[in-house]
């Protein structure tokens, strides 16, 4: 076992670091000052420069700095000008940088700079811009080229090979890992390894390339970013030629003659099947073919805003259509011709239908939606696509054209496909008449799309939309899903990445924005496979065991099933399947049908309109509603008497003030009932009569011990709460026959049996919300604020399970007082402790 006493705490660390921070602090000085003998670390002549990226900072003569550093060009070092360290650059100890010979001067070489000048224009500074110590940072030496490193801008010479073989400039810049700025008269370059940083800065940071830029420009001077060189603009130009490039690369196209065509610079999910890449189809799958069936899910999102383009007539395309967003004409054409269809939700009034068609006027676009597939949450290349403002542009004619689409992507010879979409209900409805009416969307031949909600979204929908769309009636998913869990929500994930770069892209130019969404999805898809083997390992570990717990589930009720029955049933759902396509509603078979029971309210109603038919004496017609009141008493009383016990003997003056009021009411009601019962009890009934005399004492009923309440109650004469009303299962069924009320008896049984069918169905009710809450609120709690609040509710839903089993058990006593038969005694079994106690599990769809 792992000792865990000797742990520390990061405060530990914190608290030992303090008795050694003056130290530290004498050593970080120590570093600004030369060595005593300040000798060169490589010859021992006189140091005079430092290199600051050098391992230990070692100090150098000139020469030495410079032989020293013809591979590490893009160091900075400090020159000792007699009282400090003064900030410099290797272009001053005469750095050159050769291209070819391996980095010796080319024996060829003329004087080709002037080759270089008057393409770029230089930087101008202001003289007031300009320190009043001008050192050697801010006066670069002639023919010096700006060179964009990770490390800072630096400014350095560097000379072409010229042999009369050697290629052009800007390739041998190229070759030697320096991008161009441009092409004819070179006075910028950028190092492969600040596009790279950049790149990689952006995917998982979201930092856009004028942030990025400014980093770079405190990097190389902290005191004046200013003035050194702005290349914001080229960065932003070379980082989308350095994407694309790298994109082709990757994908295979630098030993391949022809261009990539539409998707084919994009990455797709290795689980699904595709095949001719990982499965082979031979035809006979019909059997199992829901091991080939391809999930996907839908989804829109309107955080990925783009404004309107400047110039929208004078931009050039590098990727269009290449990667994950669809290709922009063939797309302006779907548009174009789809038709004008907006439609109002008939279900629940869903957000994303009736507001998807808002206008929004400085928008070219008011958001993205597309496919991915729904158990690894990988984009499917070539199917995102643009939302368009205006009420003409419906929501339905932009995911028609990604979904077919997605469908097309390496689905030869698959037969089925499930789609998860938040809306399905809804846009399912005339999906095929769309696609048919389209000259621009076409579905993969054969191929059967079947429509789903996942089961997160199933909540906000009309009731019959979970058997007719959630994915546990879906055959073959379930199989499916033993091995990978359907994640209706998992673009939501997806999104929440891509928006990292959003506010970046909504002001950039059309195809430059489109580039950089297909390169987060691109890289969001290869972090899903790199990290692929891991999650499928674990949801096998989890679906190994369910299997075994739903097996044993689903055996326990196969037994109990007669079997006639499930032959019914299975015959009942061949049917609601293979008319599900057509006729959604033909799920409504799985619906549960429980024929519930009668509650008080039924009751009393039917006895009044049964005395009105018998023409009942006036002491007799209203009857029902007189015990309905009794037992309406009763409950107050049970519900009182919990609130005393809740707050106990010290309570603060607020809380006795409010249950004075209650037992102020509550006695009105007893004394009216009381009166009554002498219409209804007949003349052998004596209100003045001793409660100690009736059969019943209401305290036997709870759990807790009497003395609690006599004690709380004692401020209180004759309080309420334990006053015994005239009911006759009070009064028992000897007393009723003697004051000829026997003829209550059943009536009394009848509300009774509604009383007790009430408090279950309530207690169903809130032992399921406590589940929910403990699943939800609860586990998701995250400040101590949302936990108390947290907490708060399920002590609420808490007092209220405490509140209906105290009813039901007083009721199930009180019906015993009337001589139940056999049926009612095994109907109305009594209610345990353990029965109250509930599993998340209740509230977890997926259980």
């Amino acid at each position: 076992m792992v000792e865990h006493e000797n742990l520390q705490s990061q405060n530990d660390y914190l608290r030992q670091w303090l008795q050694r921070q003056e130290s530290y602090l004498h050593h970080l000085l120590d570093r600004e000052a030369p060595p005593e003998d300040r000798r060169c670390f490589i010859c021992d002549q006189d140091g005079v420069y430092k290199c600051q990226d050098c391992l230990g900072e070692p100090l150098y003569c000139t020469g030495c700095c410079r032989s020293q550093h013809r591979s590490n060009p893009f160091h900075w070092i400090s020159q000792w000008n007699g009282r400090f360290f003064e900030r410099s650059c290797l272009a001053h100890v005469g750095l050159i940088i050769h291209l070819g010979h391996d980095g010796n001067q080319c024996p060829a070489l003329a004087d080709r700079w002037n080759l270089f000048e008057e393409d770029e224009l230089e930087d101008q500074l202001e003289p007031e811009d300009l320190p009043f110590v001008s050192g050697p940072e801010f006066q670069p030496k002639e023919n010096t080229m700006v060179i964009v490193d990770k490390s800072g801008v630096h400014r350095l010479e560097v000379r072409c090979c010229d042999c009369p073989n050697a290629t052009s400039p800007d390739i041998q810049m190229f070759r030697h890992g320096f991008f161009p700025a441009s092409f004819n008269r070179l006075k910028t370059v950028f190092t492969f390894r600040v596009l790279d940083d950049f790149l990689l800065d952006n995917l998982e940071c979201g930092t856009s390339a004028m942030n990025y830029y400014s980093k770079l420009r405190r990097m190389t001077s902290s005191m004046f970013p200013h003035l050194v060189p702005d290349r914001y603009r080229e960065l932003m130009r070379v980082a989308r030629q350095w994407r694309q490039l790298k994109t082709m690369k990757w994908h295979g196209f630098g030993h391949r003659s022809e261009d990539p065509s539409t998707g084919e610079l994009a990455l797709f999910c290795p689980a699904c099947p595709q095949p001719g890449i990982n499965v082979l189809l031979s035809g006979d799958e019909s059997l199992d073919d829901w091991k080939y069936t391809r999930s996907f899910v839908m989804d829109g999102n309107f955080k990925a805003e783009h404004l309107h383009p400047i110039k929208p007539f004078d931009e050039v395309w590098l990727s269009d259509g290449l990667g994950f967003m669809v290709g922009k004409d063939r797309y302006k054409m779907h548009l174009a011709e789809a038709a004008d269809t907006v439609e109002k939700s008939s279900c629940n009034n869903h957000r994303a239908v009736n507001q998807a068609n808002a206008a929004r006027h400085k928008l070219e676009s008011t958001g993205i939606g597309g496919v991915a597939c729904a158990r690894h949450g990988c984009f499917v290349p070539h199917s995102m696509v643009d939302f368009q403002k205006g009420e003409r542009q419906a929501i339905q004619m932009n995911m028609d054209y990604a979904l077919c689409k997605a469908s097309q992507h390496n689905m030869e010879g698959i037969t089925r496909a499930v789609t998860f979409y938040d809306i399905n209900c809804q846009y399912n409805k005339h999906f095929r008449v769309r696609v048919d009416q389209s000259r621009f969307l076409e579905m993969s031949p054969g191929l059967t799309i079947i429509p789903g909600i996942g089961l997160w979204h199933v909540h906000g929908h009309q009731d019959s939309c979970y058997v007719r769309y959630a994915s546990n009636f879906i055959e073959g998913i379930g199989r499916n899903e033993s091995l990978h869990r359907i994640d209706g929500e998992i673009m939501e994930t997806l999104w929440a990445r891509l928006n990292l770069i959003s506010p970046a892209a909504r002001g950039m130019s059309s195809p430059h924005r489109k580039e950089c969404l297909d390169y987060q999805m691109n890289d969001s898809n290869f972090c899903k496979m790199i990290r692929m083997k891991r999650t499928l390992c674990r949801k096998y570990k989890l679906a190994r065991n369910g299997i075994v717990d739903s097996g044993k589930a689903f055996d326990r009720l196969d037994e109990a099933a007669p079997a006639h029955l499930k032959t019914e049933w299975l015959a009942r759902e061949r049917t609601a399947q293979s008319s599900r396509l057509d006729d959604p509603a033909a799920m409504d078979e799985y619906e549960i049908n429980i024929k519930k029971a009668p509650s008080k309210k039924e009751i009393e109603l039917r006895l009044l309109e049964e005395g009105n038919a018998r023409n009942a004496a006036p002491s007799r017609r209203s009857v029902a509603t007189w015990i309905s009141t009794g037992l309406a008493i009763e409950e107050a009383q049970i519900a009182l008497l919990i609130e005393v016990r809740r707050i106990g003997r010290r309570s603060m003056e607020t809380q006795r003030l409010d249950i004075a009021r209650q037992r102020d009411r509550l006695q009105g009601q007893i004394d009216g009932f009381t009166q009554s019962a002498l219409t209804h009890l007949g003349e052998g009934f004596d209100a003045d009569d001793d409660p100690d005399d009736l059969n019943i004492d209401i305290l036997d009923d709870l759990d807790d011990d009497p003395a609690d309440f006599t004690e709380t109650s004692d401020t209180w004469a004759n309080s309420p709460e334990l006053t015994v009303i005239p009911l006759p299962s009070n009064l028992g069924v000897d007393r009723c026959r003697r004051c000829m009320a026997e003829d209550l008896i059943p009536l009394k049984m009848s509300l009774r049996e509604g009383q007790a069918n009430d408090a279950l169905h309530n207690l169903r009710i809130h032992l399921c919300n406590k589940a929910i809450l403990f699943r939800t609120t609860v586990r998701q709690a995250k400040s101590q604020a949302l936990k108390t609040r947290a907490w708060s509710q399920v002590t609420s839903v808490q007092q209220a399970v405490s509140l209906h089993a105290s009813i039901y058990t007083k009721t199930r006593k009180q019906m015993i007082k009337l001589e139940p038969g056999q049926d009612q005694l095994q109907k109305y079994k009594p209610l345990l402790r353990e029965q109250l106690k509930i599993s998340t599990a209740v509230g977890d769809p997926n259980a």
